[in-house]
């Protein structure tokens, strides 16, 4: 039986909750080439191994009888060769550096389809080795020329439609961060959402908001209904605040147990705290009525997770929208995204920078920050 990572995370029912550490991502620093091996596995699948220093971003291009794989910000190695293992389907690999990229491509003896997801993995660091990109693949049965990446453009199947559940953070007795000229983060995020609502109900995605009005919604609440609706993918939209009235630009952050930086963990402490001001108190998450997810479903959960972020950076570059200084993708232990369901947390902007509690506040912005999550989402692709 063949499992997609969407099936990898319903082993467990979409109740559980993720409470251990999520695989660790690349932060700012350079990633490095560090070995290239390949070999053959059972079903006469072909397997590429790269191991690189840090944890890999990456996006496949299948061009006629190759393999190409471009991981971000990564140094090339000259130095590092790989033994081309008896039997396999590459005859040759080469590395070399495309911009801040490193590329690898591999020329095949005959023409291979684009890969299932569940064929390519990246393995955590153990005894010498460090992180690995993990390949395998067999000879394609058509042999079309085709040409695609990990970030292709994928719309909705004639199938299930994808579901996403947006929510919109804070709301009712908790307006979130204000700024300056008491713009509310409660009313910004929550106009954004309906917005984006719109544009993917019209691209046919099936798109649920945690709310639609200005109500407050505990965080496992906005948790519980993305999986209550079997959700493919759960997006929170935020507007930031710092001390410094100078910092501006968005943010991406996904799930991890430790927080990536200092301003991560305090970001991630804030919004968590937004549960106190309810009459019931913090929702706490009990380890005794806790479902553990196993260690493939962790795997599945970060990947996506990631993948969509990676995705998400990119759309906000293309669109010039400002970033906010620092990682592309900060991870921190954020409870509204506590839940089997792939997602990410959006820092659309800083409401403590008067300039863009300004640009916040526009029609204009707030369609330019439309598109780019939505052009994320027709690049994502979902395993339905």
């Amino acid at each position: 039986m063949e499992f997609s990572r969407r099936n990898l995370l319903k082993i467990a029912g979409f109740g559980a909750l993720v409470i251990t550490f999520l695989p660790r991502v690349a932060m700012a620093a350079k990633n490095s080439l560090e070995s290239l091996r390949t070999g053959v596995q059972p079903g006469n699948k072909t397997r590429l191994v790269i191991e690189t220093a840090l944890r890999p971003s990456y996006s496949i291009s299948y061009p006629q009888n190759q393999l190409v794989i471009n991981i971000s910000n990564c140094a090339n190695d000259s130095s590092v060769k790989s033994n081309i293992a008896s039997g396999c389907m590459i005859r040759s690999v080469t590395n070399s550096q495309a911009g801040d990229s490193l590329r690898i491509t591999a020329n095949l003896s005959s023409h291979v389809a684009e890969i299932p997801k569940k064929q390519i993995m990246i393995l955590e660091p153990t005894g010498d080795n460090k992180y690995r990109l993990v390949i395998d693949f067999a000879a394609s049965k058509n042999t079309t020329n085709t040409t695609t990446t990990a970030a292709a453009t994928t719309n909705p199947t004639k199938g299930r439609k994808p579901v996403i559940v947006i929510d919109a953070g804070h709301g009712g007795k908790d307006p979130g961060a204000i700024g300056k000229n008491g713009t509310k983060e409660k009313d910004i995020v929550l106009r954004v959402a309906k917005k984006l609502k719109t544009r993917l109900d019209e691209s046919g995605y099936k798109t649920i908001l945690t709310r639609d009005k200005d109500v407050f919604l505990n965080l496992d609440t906005r948790a519980g209904i993305a999986e209550k609706n079997h959700a493919d993918l759960f997006l929170s939209l935020h507007a930031n605040a710092n001390p410094s009235r100078n910092v501006k630009g968005f943010s991406l952050y996904t799930l991890n147990k430790k927080a990536s930086d200092e301003e991560a963990r305090k970001l991630a402490e804030a919004e968590n705290a937004s549960d106190k001001i309810d009459v019931d108190g913090f929702s706490k998450f009990e380890p005794d009525i806790r479902n553990a997810l196993s260690a493939l479903q962790q795997h599945a959960v970060a990947e996506l997770s990631m993948e969509f972020a990676n995705g998400a950076f990119k759309s906000f570059r293309n669109q010039k929208i400002e970033q906010q200084p620092g990682p592309n993708v900060r991870q921190a232990p954020f409870a509204v995204l506590r839940a089997t369901v792939p997602g990410a947390l959006i820092e659309l902007g800083h409401l403590s920078n008067v300039a863009e509690e300004k640009l916040l506040k526009s029609d204009s912005h707030q369609n330019k920050l439309v598109r780019a999550i939505s052009r994320t989402i027709s690049g994502y692709k979902f395993d339905v």
